[in-house]
């Protein structure tokens, strides 16, 4: 069963473009706070890509940053929620730099894989029965000698994912631009979120990276949507 008394959060920080050296020196000095702060299970800080789908061109005034952590009580305010989450130094930073975050509160429920050989949302069932919204984060470390074959077919997923009927919300991101990508998306239902992932087109991509071995990591993991906060400063 899911561990009830850890809480995800991913923020997408937007930085206005006048700032992006800031967006830059963040991915070097957030580390450590996130480090020191022992409710923090595990972290990651991310660059986006443009669009939905995994992408290799970056964006350089949108990033993220995922915590697995402790949960305690929501504060009343959201500036509250972003010093509970990431600590007063990194919720401070984005109001000096007048960024625009976007906040999701996720509850893992199942899911399969390992990201840098931990589970790191926990020990989950492979599938479980979930009624309402549902988000969805896959990601994968890609093999160096598949790289070529992984990004010849990410147009036709990116465009798959962007018709897809029920989508309410999807961005690229990842750790190594061209090497360790992420989704994020959250779906109407989980009636939607399946119906995409066996078209038929999506599924014969996925048997690809199966028998040709596209991926050295995978890792996919489902969500409840506790709360969204968005446009935050």
């Amino acid at each position: 069963m899911p561990d009830e008394s850890i809480i995800t959060s991913l923020t997408i920080i937007r930085y206005p473009k006048r700032y992006i050296f800031f967006a830059l020196l963040a991915m070097a000095i957030h580390r450590f706070p996130l480090l020191l702060n022992k409710k923090i299970h595990f972290w990651k800080l991310l660059g986006c890509g443009r669009g939905g789908g995994f992408s290799k061109k970056p964006d350089w005034q949108q990033w993220a940053i995922l915590v697995v952590r402790e949960k305690q009580d929501m504060p009343d305010t959201q500036t509250g929620m972003l010093k509970m989450l990431y600590g007063s130094f990194i919720a401070g930073w984005y109001k000096c730099w007048k960024c625009e975050t976007h906040s999701f509160l996720l509850e893992p429920v199942s899911g399969h894989g390992a990201w840098d050989r931990k589970p790191a949302f926990g020990i989950l069932p492979a599938s479980i029965e979930h009624e309402g919204r549902i988000a969805v984060l896959t990601r994968a470390t890609i093999r160096f000698n598949k790289l070529k074959r992984f990004w010849a077919h990410v147009e036709d997923t990116s465009a798959l994912v962007s018709k897809a009927p029920g989508l309410e919300y999807s961005v690229s991101i990842g750790e190594i631009p061209f090497v360790k990508q992420a989704t994020f998306s959250i779906w109407n239902s989980m009636e939607d979120m399946k119906a995409f992932a066996y078209a038929t087109r999506h599924v014969d991509i996925v048997q690809k990276t199966r028998s040709e071995k596209w991926y050295g990591e995978e890792m996919f993991v489902r969500f409840r949507v506790l709360a969204i906060y968005k446009d935050l400063k």
